[in-house]
């Protein structure tokens, strides 16, 4: 062995040296310095359960809040906010429910609060209701039209764009800006108060856009095509989206 050792060119040996080393190192730290909760998965369980445990309860759950204000949650079943926990808003509520009468759940009433979710991103779902604080009512509690439990507004829009101002605004630039949204969509009254369940109509037929853009088309000033050979299959909107600049 020790001959085989001297055979071997030095940087070798290092390497081997430095190598066993490090193994020996982890196995120390293995055996010695991990705690034993950490290695075995029953025993990892099990710590974590006793911790949790041990933390002090914050939330008591809508159900709870049944019990005592009635009013409130058969509002909320039927509402918008009937996915929403009572907890989201007015905040861990275990001490209330041990203590109603000293201590009492928070109610938001700032604006800014209701901003958190109906604040205009341009990453949620269409049709989620989004407003421009800054223009929406400016300076009024959101509470001040709204009921929190169903915030149903007390108008229906007047306008797509008060809930596609997205759309409305891509629309302004493109060659479809002078269009009505109604040209190309209809949209069921249940629309405005329902946006995400009743949804509105869109083309769903080639000959849609032809009435407009085929060759044949009566229409002046309009790009044409023919549509027999453009697009074979394919309902024009899947290759051009019809509220950008250019249509496409």
């Amino acid at each position: 062995m020790k001959d085989f050792f001297k055979k071997l060119p030095e940087q070798a040996v290092r390497v081997a040296v430095v190598f066993l080393v490090f193994v020996a190192v982890v196995f120390v730290i293995r055996q010695f310095i991990i705690p034993p909760e950490m290695k075995e998965p029953a025993l990892q369980q099990a710590s974590s359960m006793e911790r949790e445990v041990a933390k002090e309860i914050q939330y008591a759950g809508a159900q709870i809040c049944e019990q005592c204000h009635e009013k409130e949650p058969q509002i909320k079943k039927i509402g918008y906010h009937r996915d929403l926990s009572c907890e989201s808003c007015h905040g861990a509520a275990q001490k209330h429910v041990e203590n109603p009468t000293e201590v009492k759940p928070t109610s938001p009433k700032k604006r800014d609060y209701c901003a958190y979710c109906h604040k205009y991103n341009s990453s949620r779902p269409t049709g989620f209701p989004q407003i421009n604080p800054d223009t929406h009512n400016p300076r009024k509690p959101c509470i001040t039209c709204h009921n929190p439990h169903n915030p149903k507004p007390p108008t229906t829009p007047r306008s797509c764009a008060a809930c596609h101002a997205q759309i409305e605004r891509a629309k302004a630039a493109s060659y479809h800006a002078l269009i009505a949204c109604s040209v190309c969509h209809t949209a069921p009254e249940k629309h405005k108060t329902s946006p995400r369940t009743v949804i509105p109509t869109k083309p769903d037929k080639r000959e849609f856009c032809g009435k407009c853009h085929d060759k044949g088309s009566p229409r002046k000033g309009a790009p044409t095509v023919d549509m027999a050979a453009h697009g074979e299959k394919y309902v024009c909107w899947q290759c051009h989206y019809p509220h950008t600049l250019g249509g496409i």
